[in-house]
């Protein structure tokens, strides 16, 4: 099957996206949203555009990040800030099916596009709002980014080791939990429209309730026992054995949790007497000599190179590997064999090597169609879509409420 012909195949082809938001949260949703087919036309602003266009490490002028982030999507720059701007967006929303958006709550309803007002001409619409705190509480007119988010979600206060000062996870994963919790809440109001006649609906998503989200049993065993968890370093509390264990040559992880697996681990590395100690054949009394495991399996590693005990491990069956940085990533044959990277070029005709597309559909996986747009790109092919004269659309331009690329 060809390119074209994959891409009508896509389990989105046909959604309509009209995505307002900026920087991280918003915008991944959308990315997700393209992959698997969905028409996305991202509105920035003329003066610049998103800033995540000038994030991190720049190639000919935009951010590499920004050629990930925005691919498969097309870009029509808009002044929402003029009432013409905000006019133009109501009238691309007519077409849409979910329009995403992530500013602070109420700056739509200033600019004159609020839910209600939408849905007036078109009630089937699906509405996307990501916030700091909701749309709704106390909190929700205070500014929120993803980092704010990880830490009122409790995710930031068990990251490091004990005593010392919380560190954050090296990407945005407050950002990025949101933006997945909004894809689900997409393709549900989409379920919903289908089978409930037609109406659509708002998704709240608030970036500390999608952290929290991932909490697992914190809130629950605070409740019962008033347990507060602490950090643990590398380490799960109440799961043992698994950590970080010093190699001769760097570190390896080893999850020996299970019961089955235990038994394994031991056997691996010599110690028989802990494989069948009665009092180590749950994870329960496993957990009361965490300490001996630890030191037991450490004082193997020590001794060993990496690759030694990676090929000890696998061999008995027990979970265990390196810790990755982006160079092993590359050269990583597994993620070579499962199109986790893509060879792509950029506009401006650089080659890099995009981040595979997830989840893995067996008849209609996601595809990389073309890549991140240029600022304003699409705008007077997007408004000609939506019914503007050649005229009107340059009397936009005149005034500044629209650019082209």
């Amino acid at each position: 099957m060809n390119h074209d012909a994959r891409a009508s195949k896509l389990p989105l082809a046909g959604l309509r996206v009209l995505e307002l938001g900026q920087l991280i949260a918003g915008p991944f949703c959308a990315r997700v949203l393209a992959d698997f087919g969905a028409s996305v036309l991202k509105v920035e602003a003329p003066d610049g555009g998103d800033p995540l266009r000038n994030w991190r490490v720049l190639k000919d002028g935009n951010s590499i990040w920004w050629e990930s982030q925005s691919r498969n999507k097309r870009s029509i720059a808009i002044d929402l800030r003029q009432s013409e701007g905000q006019a133009l967006v109501r009238e691309l929303v007519r077409d849409c099916d979910v329009l995403i958006e992530n500013f602070r709550p109420g700056q739509l309803e200033q600019w004159g596009l609020s839910y209600e007002r939408l849905s007036e001409d078109h009630p089937g619409l699906i509405m996307l709002r990501i916030s700091g705190y909701g749309q709704t509480g106390p909190y929700k007119d205070r500014p929120g980014f993803g980092v704010i988010g990880e830490a009122m979600g409790g995710l930031r206060y068990l990251s490091g080791e004990p005593g010392q000062i919380p560190v954050r996870v090296g990407v945005s994963i407050g950002d990025s939990l949101a933006a997945l919790h909004g894809v689900i809440g997409i393709m549900m109001a989409l379920r919903e429209r289908e089978v409930r006649g037609g109406k659509g609906q708002v998704i709240d998503v608030a970036l500390y309730e999608s952290v929290f989200n991932m909490m697992e049993s914190l809130i629950p065993e605070f409740s019962v026992t008033g347990l507060v968890r602490e950090p643990s370093g590398s380490a799960l509390p109440g799961i043992a054995p698994t950590n970080a264990y010093r190699c001769n040559n760097g570190l390896v992880l080893i999850a020996g949790n299970g019961d089955g697996i235990f038994k394994r681990l031991m056997t691996a590395i010599g110690r028989e007497d802990l494989a069948h100690d009665r009092a180590l054949q749950d994870n329960a009394g496993r957990v009361a000599q965490v300490t001996r495991l630890d030191e037991a399996i450490a004082s193997w590693t020590a001794e060993r190179s990496v690759e030694s005990v990676l090929a000890q491990l696998h061999d008995a069956s027990v979970p265990a590997g390196r810790i990755y940085n982006a160079q092993d990533i590359a050269k990583d044959p597994h993620y070579q064999a499962r199109d986790m990277l893509i060879p792509s070029t950029a506009r401006e005709a650089y080659a890099l090597t995009q981040p595979g597309i997830v989840p893995k559909l067996s008849e209609t996986p996601g595809l990389l169609r073309h890549p991140a747009p240029r600022l304003g790109e699409h705008t007077r092919q997007a408004l000609a879509e939506a019914g503007l004269s050649e005229e009107r659309i340059a009397e936009l331009v005149a005034l500044g409420t629209i650019r082209q690329s």
